[in-house]
């Protein structure tokens, strides 16, 4: 059983919608105290620690080191808003699911310890010459059982809408029909697919109510529908973090990061 939760210097869910960041690509290189000057400098409220960067917040943390990343966050106006992993539960060989699973409570525990929001997992393809059934099945109860765990330490689990076939939200709404522990939600990541027929409103209705704590957005002046999507956020009243994940690097972030901000601000005002 876990430990007593780490007293919550922040509140993890904004009243409102909040503009974060994922570290991908911005911040990828930065180590943790940059990363949390550079998100105060330029008005980001919140952060997706995405594994494998510089910022170092890995399972293999010790309890010192844990108790040093949450005392920062702790000290910091920035929230953190999960962890991002690459756990995913699709292979068809059992050893590889065993070994996702396992990795992913790790994650959750670590979770915990740092006192972030939740992690992000993905499903991440359908398997060619498996039953499309069967995979989702095997998605479906491996993320129920990751969301029960997570949920004796107070860790939602975040299904990112991700993967080949896997994106597609009809999917993952099959999927949501499996997994169906209230501590899985999904996190929307405005994929092209998103519109795909019968279009963008009618896909965010199949998983608008799983919605998690953090939206993945990308790059504003694209062809996605931003502000349509917005408004959908706003008409289901949305409380949450929409995290900047950005695979465009950059020469100057910091500038980039403040003209985000401006945009992103004129947008949410415009839905």
């Amino acid at each position: 059983m876990p430990g007593p939760v780490l007293p919550q210097v922040h509140k993890q869910v904004p009243l409102g919608i909040g503009l974060g960041l994922v570290t991908y690509n911005w911040g990828k290189d930065w180590d943790l105290p940059t990363l949390l000057r550079n998100c105060e400098q330029t008005g980001f409220g919140a952060v997706e620690l995405r594994t494998t960067h510089r910022h170092g917040v890995e399972p293999s943390l010790s309890p010192a080191q844990r108790r040093q990343v949450a005392q920062r966050f702790a000290d910091s106006p920035v929230v953190l808003a999960g962890l991002g992993t690459a756990c995913e539960f699709h292979s068809p060989n059992p050893a590889v699911l065993r070994r996702n699973l396992k990795l992913a409570e790790q994650f959750v525990v670590l979770c915990h310890d740092v006192g972030g929001g939740g992690i992000k997992v993905r499903p991440n393809a359908l398997v060619p010459g498996v039953p499309q059934e069967k995979t989702i099945e095997q998605i479906g109860q491996a993320l129920n059982r990751l969301a029960r765990f997570g949920h004796n330490y107070g860790v939602q689990i975040r299904l990112e809408v991700h993967g080949r076939g896997t994106s597609r939200l009809p999917v993952i709404a099959q999927i949501l029909q499996v997994a169906d522990h209230p501590n899985l939600t999904v996190c929307w990541n405005s994929n092209p697919t998103d519109l795909a027929p019968p279009g963008l409103e009618a896909n965010f209705r199949l998983v608008a109510k799983r919605l998690g704590q953090v939206v993945h957005i990308h790059d504003l002046i694209s062809d996605y529908p931003w502000l349509k999507l917005f408004r959908l956020l706003k008409q289901v009243r949305y409380q949450g973090w929409l995290l900047v994940e950005e695979g465009r690097p950059t020469a100057d972030p910091i500038r980039v990061m403040k003209y985000y901000r401006a945009l992103w601000e004129y947008m949410i005002a415009l839905a």
